[in-house]
C-alpha cells in the first residue's frame, strides 16, 4: 500500500499530469467511456494533502478540456449526426439522444448546464445540440459556464474528502470520486423531483417504448 501511495504522489508532481487532465476532459465530452471525473476528483484528493498537483491549475486545466470537448461534441453532432459510430447507435444512447433533443426544446440553457455532471448526459446533450443547429454562440457561452461549475465541484470534491486520508492517497481519491458520482445522481434527482420529471438517470435505464402496433 505504501508502494501505491508513493507512486501516486510521485506521478501527481509531474508536468504530464495536467496534460493527462486535459486530454480526459476534452474526450470525455464526446465519447463517455473516458473516466474524467475519476482523474479531475483523484488528483484532487491527492493535492488536499501533498500540494501536487496545484488545485487551482488543476481546476483551470480540467475547466478548459471540459469546454473544449463539449465544443468538440457539438461540431460532431453538426456535421455527422447521432448515428455515425456504433457505440451512438446502441440503445441506451438513442435513448439519451431522443430525450436530449426534447428537453432542448423546452429548457436548453438549464439543460446545458446540468448535464455537464452527468457523463452520458452531457455527451447526448452536446451532440444533440450540435445536430439541432441550437445556436453556437449561446452553446459556446453555457458551456464556458457550466465547464467552469463543474470544475470547481470536481475538485472541490476531491479536496474536501482527500485531506481527511493524508497518510492514504489511494483510500482518499477513492473516496472523494464515489463521493462525486453520488452527488452527481443526487443532483439529478433532486434537479428533476423539483421539476415533476422523470430523472436522467432513470430515463437512460428504461427500455424504449415499443410500437403499440401498425398506424391507421
Amino acid at each position: 500500500m505504501q508502494a501505491i501511495n508513493d507512486f501516486i504522489l510521485a506521478a501527481a508532481g509531474q508536468p504530464w499530469v495536467l496534460l493527462l487532465v486535459w486530454a480526459c476532459c476534452l474526450i470525455d465530452g464526446f465519447f463517455p467511456p473516458i473516466p474524467s471525473e475519476s482523474v479531475v476528483v483523484g488528483l484532487a484528493a491527492v493535492a488536499a494533502t501533498a500540494d501536487v498537483p496545484n488545485p487551482w491549475l488543476l481546476m483551470a486545466v480540467a475547466g478548459l478540456g471540459a469546454l473544449t470537448g463539449d465544443n468538440i461534441a457539438y461540431l460532431i453532432g453538426r456535421r455527422v449526426g447521432t448515428t455515425r459510430w456504433n457505440w451512438m447507435r446502441g440503445p441506451r444512447m438513442q435513448r439519451a439522444f431522443r430525450w436530449a433533443g426534447q428537453e432542448l426544446r423546452k429548457r436548453p440553457a438549464s439543460l446545458i448546464l446540468v448535464a455537464r455532471f452527468i457523463p452520458i448526459g452531457r455527451v447526448a446533450v452536446n451532440l444533440t445540440a450540435g445536430v439541432t443547429h441550437y445556436p453556437h454562440l449561446r452553446f459556446v457561452g453555457m458551456t464556458v459556464l457550466s465547464a467552469a461549475l463543474w470544475a470547481a465541484y470536481s475538485v472541490g470534491i476531491g479536496l474536501f474528502f482527500g485531506q481527511w486520508f493524508e497518510n492514504n492517497h489511494l483510500l482518499g481519491a477513492v473516496i472523494a470520486i464515489v463521493c462525486a458520482v453520488g452527488l452527481g445522481i443526487l443532483v439529478d434527482l433532486v434537479i428533476n423531483r423539483i421539476r415533476g420529471k422523470v430523472p436522467v438517470v432513470e430515463r437512460l435505464k428504461d427500455p424504449a417504448p415499443k410500437d403499440s402496433g401498425p398506424r391507421a
